[in-house]
């Protein structure tokens, strides 16, 4: 008896098995894919959707409460930032050109430069004349402090770069260490590393241009406007 309820066990658990691997179609349905390729099929324009990241998703939920409440009161909506990105330089100008198209006012979305990465430097400058630096440089020397000059940013250049830091304690460490020594005007910056992103954005939209910028056609616009997303400052330059 023990036997046959451990062979009929072993059967029921192969047939099981045979049936889950879709060998019984013949004779019995397959069990639903669990991938469900035909919803996927179904899909319109799944390249239109954008997973946001936990950021954009709260700044969109707060915009989203914040015009709620609004239309529920009877007020105005309140300006909203939107923004886009990231964009090639190319590609921000298409963008830019699209916007004025359909009838976005001029200064109405401004154009960002956001660095993908940086370090932190201590600098001093950006010094208005060639003398101004040398004169700073031979300082330097005198109080045997090693330095750089800077080539780029603009927004620093030229000026000179006492130290390169991974992260902003390093930097603000050696800054107090370089001010001890007698160092005058050094200051910690970020200093963008790699390219450059490009981003769009209309920091105070009102609900006419919320609308025209919801309203771009997707097909030519690489990146749909969206809440904006409180970054770090974009490094200088």
């Amino acid at each position: 008896m023990l036997r046959r309820l451990v062979l009929l066990l072993l059967l029921a658990n192969a047939g099981f098995f045979a049936w889950t691997q879709g060998w019984l179609v013949p004779w019995l349905p397959p069990p639903g894919d669990r991938r469900e390729p035909e919803r996927l099929a179904l899909q319109v324009h799944p390249e239109r959707i954008t997973v946001l990241s936990a950021g954009a998703a709260s700044a969109a939920l707060a915009a989203a409460v914040a015009a709620a409440s609004a239309a529920q009161a009877g007020e105005e909506p309140p300006p909203l930032c939107l923004e886009a990105g990231p964009f090639t330089e190319a590609a921000a100008r298409a963008a830019e050109a699209l916007l004025a198209e359909h009838g976005v006012p001029d200064g109405a979305v401004v154009r960002e430069l956001v660095a993908r990465n940086h370090t932190w430097g201590v600098v001093i400058g950006r010094f208005a004349e060639r003398e101004a630096l040398r004169a700073r440089a031979e300082e330097l020397t005198r109080l045997k402090v090693r330095f750089e000059e800077i080539g780029t940013p603009p927004a620093l250049a030229p000026g000179l770069r006492l130290g390169n830091f991974s992260d902003r304690y390093g930097a603000e460490t050696a800054l107090a260490g370089l001010v001890a020594k007698g160092v005058r005007d050094a200051r910690v910056v970020p200093l963008p590393l790699g390219a450059t992103q490009q981003w769009l954005r209309a920091p105070k939209a009102d609900a006419e241009l919320q609308t025209r910028l919801k309203s771009l056609p997707p097909e030519r616009l690489e990146r749909a406007f969206e809440a904006c997303v409180a970054r770090p400052p974009p490094a200088p330059g």
